[in-house]
């Protein structure tokens, strides 16, 4: 059996911080209010004038570097990101002409939180064909563009960043083994932006400042998130016949720390499996999972097995059971 495996990870983070003393005075809120609704302490932002094109660049240069990769060796390039640079063209090819990937086709997808399960579902598929060996799957958002500061309900959940992966064929046991996915339509009405899509009129006399903006209904979006990331990762453990013991490593979405210790206490997970980082970057969407993968990625071991679960706009969901590939360098 040829499955999928990733077999390399880089990333990047802007070096610029916004802590929680900062965000109070933007949101009229204390810094002890942020971290105790939502475990986060700082988070990245991307300067403007630069678009998560840009990051999705530096973590695939990153990733390159590492792996000693040549641009004409990767056949496809894949971005999740719900926040282009561009209406189009798409982030993907922006990346191939910086980095001068002229072998490989490229395209975007948008799963909003669920980016990276989704795109990495998508890379097996292409890696199953038989027609792909070494593929690029880049996520990269730049949240902070479509925030509003004076918002104290969803401001202080988001942040910039970048992270990219490397996917390829293996016959060994490890991989990507099993997936699971979800998604409800009706969820677009509690987590949503009007504008960037065709739905909104672009005449500067029907422009609305409040249309810019992420909105979410954060109770209903916390329930959601907490049930169905919970759910869906007791189906894949049942369907795989896993217990926690069995269990290396649980990646969650990184969307919230109160929806990541529900998640933790739902499924009775030991502390120590269960992996984060949103306290230092936020929530970064699409690329909150692989960027905790790269944060923890000397720990693992080749063969470790992992469960990664999120949750996001739409609403879209899932679960993914993997064993990971290589041993840290």
């Amino acid at each position: 059996m040829i499955r999928a495996a990733i077999t390399g990870i880089g990333a990047y983070l802007p070096p610029t911080e916004l802590d929680n003393y900062q965000l109070a005075q933007m949101t009229n809120t204390t810094e002890e209010w942020i971290w105790s609704r939502m475990g986060i302490r700082k988070r990245h932002v991307l300067e403007p004038g630069k678009g998560s094109a840009y990051m999705a660049t530096k973590a695939v240069k990153d990733l390159m570097e590492k792996k000693s990769l040549r641009p004409e060796e990767i056949d496809l390039l894949i971005c999740a990101t719900i926040t282009p640079s561009y209406g189009f063209p798409c982030n993907a090819v922006v990346v191939c002409d910086y980095l001068n990937l002229k072998n490989a086709f490229a395209y975007d997808l948008s799963a909003s939180c669920s980016g990276f399960l989704f795109g990495l579902e998508t890379c097996a598929g292409m890696i199953a064909s038989g027609k792909y060996k070494k593929i690029i799957f880049v996520t990269s958002e730049k949240l902070t563009a479509v925030v509003d500061y004076t918002d104290p309900q969803t401001s202080p959940l988001f942040g910039d960043g970048a992270a990219a992966v490397l996917v390829e064929p293996t016959t060994e046991d490890v991989g990507l083994v099993d997936s699971i996915l979800h998604v409800d339509g009706g969820g677009r009405k509690f987590l949503y932006r009007k504008m960037g899509g065709t739905l909104q009129q672009t005449d500067p006399d029907l422009f609305d400042r409040n249309d810019c903006f992420l909105h979410q209904d954060g109770r209903t979006v916390f329930k959601r998130a907490v049930s169905e990331m919970s759910a869906v990762t007791r189906q894949m453990m049942e369907k795989q016949h896993l217990t926690t013991d069995d269990i290396d490593w649980f990646v969650p979405h990184q969307a919230n720390g109160r929806i990541i210790r529900a998640i933790g206490e739902n499924l009775q997970l030991p502390e120590s499996k269960l992996l984060s980082n949103i306290e230092t970057t936020g929530n970064t969407s699409a690329a909150s999972i692989p960027l905790c993968l790269w944060e923890y990625e000397q720990r693992f071991r080749k063969g470790d097995t992992m469960i990664l679960t999120s949750f996001g706009a739409g609403f879209t969901w899932g679960s993914m059971y993997l064993k990971w590939a290589y041993d840290p360098v």
